[in-house]
């Protein structure tokens, strides 16, 4: 199911959804709906939309409602089917390989979506400078998961929280690099990030009338830059 929430700022309505709802904040998915910043005429805030694990309903999650309200990450986390174990093997295959020791589990089940939760005394490592080794690890697991039959299945890797904490920091990135290019109107190019990373910048900025942003670059690491676009 999905829900609406409204706060002060992105903080603020995460908490507000989390008491509503008694759910912890890795129970559910965030999605930026709206914000507004404060001016002299209106008050900030900022509006998000909640994914619970209702969304699966049919799924492989059970049809046990009360089962359903508990966190996507104590769900299950053997393997269920040979494509599952396959690939769970897999990754931990390619880690032990690289030298160190990790527990491969599932974190949750979505239409489409598999999340897989890397369980490791060498988290920073896996994770690397700004994700790019958890980057590429997940690559690999996807493109195996094509070689198994299952190219519409987005498996998404993850561990010690590392990408709800990066999404957290590239918002806060976008929010301070907008309010840096509407002082000085000059444009801001951001360090270079994949397709996912730039869509968050891009949609974290899109309701702001006198900011816009493009990407610059080739390959997959692209570059935002942030212009001011005001009343000239």
């Amino acid at each position: 199911m999905t829900y609406e929430f409204e706060g002060k700022t992105e903080k603020e309505a995460i908490e507000m959804a989390v008491n509503e709802l008694g759910l912890e904040r890795d129970q559910f998915d965030v999605e930026i709906l709206e914000t507004q910043k404060n001016s002299l005429f209106k008050k900030g805030y900022v509006k998000i939309r909640v994914h619970t694990l209702d969304d699966n309903e049919g799924s492989s999650w059970g049809s046990d409602a009360s089962e359903e309200k508990h966190t996507r990450l104590v769900a299950d986390p053997l393997p269920q089917g040979e494509f599952e174990q396959k690939l769970i093997e897999f990754i931990q295959n390619v880690i032990e390989k690289m030298g160190y020791d990790v527990k491969v589990e599932v974190s949750y089940r979505e239409e489409r979506k598999l999340g897989i939760r890397l369980d490791s005394s060498y988290s920073s490592i896996l994770i690397g400078r700004k994700g790019k080794n958890l980057d590429a690890l997940q690559l690999l697991a996807n493109i195996y998961a094509g070689r198994l039959g299952h190219e519409e299945v987005r498996v998404i890797l993850d561990t010690e929280n590392y990408r709800i904490r990066r999404e957290e920091t590239l918002v806060r990135l976008a929010y301070t690099t907008a309010d840096k290019v509407r002082l000085s109107h000059n444009s801001i190019l951001l360090e270079p990030m994949n397709p996912f990373e730039r869509r968050l910048i891009h949609t974290t900025l899109n309701d702001i009338p006198d900011v816009e942003t493009k990407s610059e670059g080739e390959g997959v690491f692209k570059q935002v830059r942030v212009l001011y676009k005001g009343i000239r």
